[in-house]
């Protein structure tokens, strides 16, 4: 048998000893790192989804202007007019402020 081509071939086997290991433990932390990743996207989506699904502080105002509106509109007594008035009332006195 062919020393060299055993020296050879055991040099061979050795550098694969080598690699193999320390290939094995890069694949594993890329891995990691892309879950990690897309843990991290997932929860960013959710904040957002959050986000969207609670309403603003100037949606709530609108909603409370529309309801008083509503009120208005709807009630059949006397005090129409004079809940008009105040609401204009209230609006120039809103633009003398400014």
């Amino acid at each position: 048998m062919d020393w060299d081509l055993v020296l050879i071939f055991s040099f061979v086997i050795a550098i694969v000893l080598i690699v193999m290991p320390f290939a094995y433990l890069v694949n594993k932390r890329v891995q990691e790192h892309e879950e990690r990743k897309l843990e991290l996207e997932a929860r960013i989506e959710e904040a957002k989804a959050a986000q969207a699904g609670k309403p603003s502080e100037t949606h709530a105002h609108l909603e409370d202007r529309l309801r008083v509106l509503e009120r208005i509109v709807t009630d059949p007594s006397a005090d129409l007019s004079r809940q008009i008035e105040d609401l204009r009332e209230l609006k120039m006195d809103a633009e003398k402020v400014r």
